[in-house]
């Protein structure tokens, strides 16, 4: 089993009002949360990416106020304070050339002895867009070519000849050719994530990633997946084992089911505010809700498809059928808007004793549908302790989980060889 942190940050898992919430930006914060990681032999620790402050009827979403720093600063300066963890940053591939991307995690993975991994990520809105020299200029359809591309162009440089450095790249989206400035790199390349869901961004993944981060919280849904994207790697020359998938989860953890079960409930309830209710069914509804009760109805009204209310953050691909089952949920259970967003939105994947956690994710991974976790805590920074200091044991007890590190890079944290075509001994 692989198992990976996630740094909160301004996120809906995040709970702010906890006396035990810290700073989200705070560099012992990060520190903090990492050396926890560490201890735990983690393979990566993992920070998301933010192009813009989110809006609601242009307001600022309030859980972006914090702001978020650049992650590969963060992770850089986290560098000299961890030995092993690997250190993945979300980089986005739509407003990076790839020359300077190549280079900032060669000089990542060079500083950390080989622990570099990138989250490639795309953009193709105007609104984040607006940020940047180029706009919003990207079609929706050439996201995922321009970013295959920036991965392959990285790739040429990483690999070029050592002794002079000379690339070439030529593509749809770039034609670029130089020197490159790096020496051979620890890991040969930087290990590559990839988060798409969609069909292209499933072949994505199959084509270029090492790791792919999902969010399918049931067995039968992380089946389909796993069978699914693992079924395309032959196509593209790999084995099964060239990827890994690692769902994103949150867990609760207990003396006992019953007592993990009543403190999952007080989280869930602590993530989803009155405000955070009506922001999160404004971007299902697409319609201006502020005037509403949280505690009160669900809207009548239908969704509004074409809607600008909210900025900066991806709406379901299908209010209108998510709408239908909120409604049949809600008039079910006989629950207010507020309670129908906290148990659609904020259902925590493993709650329980830390004998019952580690049996629901020792399943999942022998079941195929998953070779590890991201893992999403709700607390900046002591979010990880319970599974560190009471989960991680028994899975270690169960022999599906490491007892120390064997290697020093991630790509062998993660079992990946070395690329081939990496440079080596000063060899193209």
């Amino acid at each position: 089993m692989h198992l990976a942190a996630h740094f909160p940050g301004v996120n809906n898992t995040t709970v702010w009002s906890d006396p035990e919430s810290r700073s989200q930006i705070e560099f012992r914060s990060f520190a903090e949360l990492a050396a926890t990681a560490e201890r735990g032999l983690f393979d990566f620790f993992f920070l998301a990416e933010g192009l813009r402050l989110r809006e609601v009827n242009g307001r600022i979403h309030d859980l972006d106020v914090v702001g978020r720093p650049e992650s590969l600063t963060v992770l850089s300066a986290l560098a000299g304070v961890t030995e092993r963890l690997g250190l993945a940053a979300t980089v986005n591939a739509t407003f990076n050339e790839p020359y300077e991307l190549a280079k900032r995690f060669g000089t990542l993975d060079l500083l950390s002895g080989g622990r570099a991994a990138w989250n490639v990520v795309t953009s193709s809105d105007a609104f984040t867009g607006e940020n940047f020299r180029r706009g919003g200029y990207l079609d929706h359809a050439d996201r995922y070519t321009r970013a295959a591309e920036a991965v392959r162009a990285a790739r040429a440089l990483w690999d070029s000849p050592a002794d002079d450095g000379q690339f070439r790249f030529t593509g749809k989206h770039f034609d670029i050719s130089g020197r490159f400035t790096l020496p051979e790199l620890p890991q040969g390349h930087p290990v590559v994530i990839q988060a798409g869901d969609s069909a292209q961004g499933r072949d994505f993944a199959a084509a270029e990633a090492d790791v792919v981060f999902t969010r399918h919280g049931s067995l039968a849904a992380g089946q389909e997946f796993y069978r699914d994207l693992k079924s395309r790697l032959p196509g593209h020359g790999r084995s099964a084992e060239s990827l890994k998938i690692m769902p994103g989860v949150s867990v609760v953890v207990g003396d006992t089911d019953a007592e993990a079960e009543e403190k999952a409930a007080h989280i869930r309830r602590q993530q989803v505010s009155g405000a955070t209710a009506l922001g999160l069914a404004q971007l299902l509804w697409g319609i201006d809700l502020s005037d509403r009760d949280p505690d009160g109805p669900l809207p009548a009204e239908d969704p509004v498809l074409d809607s600008a209310v909210v900025q900066g953050r991806v709406r379901p691909t299908d209010p209108v059928g998510t709408v239908a089952r909120w409604r049949a949920a809600a008039a079910e259970n006989g629950w207010t808007l507020r309670e129908t967003v906290i148990a659609q939105q904020n259902r925590q994947s493993f709650i329980g004793s830390p004998e019952t956690v580690a049996t629901a994710m020792d399943e999942f991974v022998q079941q195929r549908a998953a070779d590890g976790y991201i893992l999403v805590p709700h607390l900046t920074p002591g979010g990880l302790d319970d599974v560190v200091e009471r989960v991680v044991p028994v899975l270690q007890e169960r022999g599906v989980f490491r007892t120390e590190y064997v290697g020093s890079t991630l790509r062998e944290h993660l079992g990946l060889p070395r690329p081939k075509g990496a440079r080596s001994s000063g060899a193209a």
